[in-house]
């Protein structure tokens, strides 16, 4: 059922619903656009939305003007600070923004973002960005194919180390949840591989450069089962692996989404239940369980190629008010799935 859509000002690659109580009205997307010609520029944006499903609003509140955006991650709920948004962007930079409550000219109640700290992580793109448990590091992954861990302490970033991790680009960066000294990484050079941060530089334990046939394209940790973990890629598989041994994951099984899996999002109650977005071929709802995986529900209704999809947290019947957005076609939607989400 759709609630609302709106264009946004640049190409959408990203969505985030605000995980944090009192905040879960609040999406933030951004965009990357770039502007061609004898001095080509990569401009993007951050919009900050008020949604309400009851009453099928979407309402812009706030906007900042950035460099192109490839990725953004609000701080986990746990964590030693109150929600921020973290963003990697195409001019090497890692900027954090903090959500603040505010009041408008009319007085009524608002959100705003405000940078509190940046770092110049590289001359390279960063591509794609995540928070430790704690909020106090983020692993970056860049466009020369680096990783960064980079600390934050008292509003202050800073590059705690990096190194090099694959041969392309790297698309995917995630700590582990439920053992945060690792961090998994994949590549435009098909290699899915784990670090361990208690070394330094960091030691790698694990790499799989067999089973992907396309560039691995994300990384999620299961958050109800600490050793289920999955991957996408551009070979269109979402592939399910068991990491109970750290030096050999086993490849459990894959189930073929049609189109580049770019996305993947757990839902945030309903265990096993997860959201692709499948680039060429839409989003899905797939529900994975042991060594099987069935697509329970697709939605269609973008023009373009499907990046950005999160999940609403908040009231139970409000954990299945979904928000995606295409590139090219700058559309972001708000909906919910026609059929019942399988418990």
């Amino acid at each position: 059922m759709d609630i609302a859509h709106c264009h946004l000002d640049g190409n959408a690659d990203a969505v985030e619903f605000c995980p944090h109580e009192s905040f879960h009205n609040v999406l933030a997307a951004c965009t990357y656009t770039l502007q061609e010609g004898d001095q080509p520029s990569r401009t993007g944006s951050i919009s900050l939305f008020d949604v309400d499903a009851d009453s099928s609003r979407l309402s812009l509140i706030h906007r900042v003007q950035t460099a192109g955006i490839f990725d953004i991650k609000w701080s986990p709920i746990g964590g030693i600070v109150g929600p921020l948004l973290a963003q990697a962007d195409a001019d090497g930079y890692v900027r954090v923004h903090k959500l603040e409550s505010c009041l408008d000219e009319s007085q009524v109640p608002g959100n705003s973002l405000l940078e509190i700290s940046d770092e110049h992580i590289s001359s390279s793109m960063c591509l794609c960005i995540d928070w430790n448990p704690s909020a106090t590091s983020l692993a970056v992954g860049l466009s020369d194919g680096s990783v960064s861990i980079t600390s934050l302490l008292e509003s202050q970033l800073s590059i705690s180390r990096d190194w090099k991790a694959h041969d392309f680009e790297v698309w995917a960066a995630s700590f582990d949840i439920h053992q945060p000294q690792l961090v998994y990484t994949g590549s435009d050079d098909c290699k899915f591989s784990c670090w361990d941060l208690r070394d330094d530089p960091s030691n790698i334990a694990f790499q799989n450069r067999k089973v992907h046939t396309m560039g691995i394209c994300c990384i999620a940790k299961s958050p109800s089962d600490p050793y289920t973990l999955l991957t996408g890629s551009y070979d269109e598989h979402l592939r399910v692996w068991d990491v109970r041994s750290t030096a050999k994951p086993v490849h459990e099984m894959s189930i073929s989404l049609g189109g580049g899996v770019w996305r993947i999002k757990y839902h945030p109650s309903v265990p096993d239940l997860v959201l692709t977005a499948c680039m060429h071929n839409g989003f899905a709802v797939v529900k994975v369980k042991g060594d099987q995986a069935e697509v329970v529900e697709t939605y269609n209704k973008h023009g373009s190629l499907a990046y950005g999809a999160d999940w609403q947290r908040g009231r139970l019947e409000k954990n299945n008010v979904i928000a995606t957005c295409s590139f090219y076609d700058q559309l972001l939607r708000v909906w919910m799935p026609e059929g019942n989400i399988p418990e």
